[in-house]
């Protein structure tokens, strides 16, 4: 399978994805720190994607997102946007409804 189509798949096979550096129990950026503190402080399971680990998809996937930069939310197959945006979102109250939306029901 093509980085490409994996990516596709990975962003249309997970209603709330967070491409990140490291883990959520282990960030390895300030930047995916703060976004994966906001994002599980709404309280949603997510899935996430180590792109250190992944170096295929941290080369193509912000040609594929036509965002340069790491975290990056992707939020039901649409892009949120990275850590500014999300931590601004958070701030707000605008983050925890964007999510609680997305998440499938249990």
């Amino acid at each position: 399978m093509e980085v490409m189509d994996v990516i596709k798949d990975q962003i249309e096979n997970n209603d709330i994805l967070l491409y990140m550096k490291g883990s959520p129990n282990q960030p390895m950026c300030g930047f995916s720190a703060q976004t994966v503190q906001a994002v599980m402080e709404c309280g949603q399971k997510f899935a996430y994607v180590d792109v250190l680990s992944n170096p295929d998809i941290r080369a193509n996937l912000p040609k594929y997102a036509n965002w340069p930069t790491f975290p990056q939310l992707w939020v039901k197959g649409e892009l949120v946007g990275g850590c500014d945006i999300i931590t601004d979102m958070h701030q707000k109250g605008e983050l925890k409804p964007l999510l609680e939306d997305a998440a499938p029901a249990e």
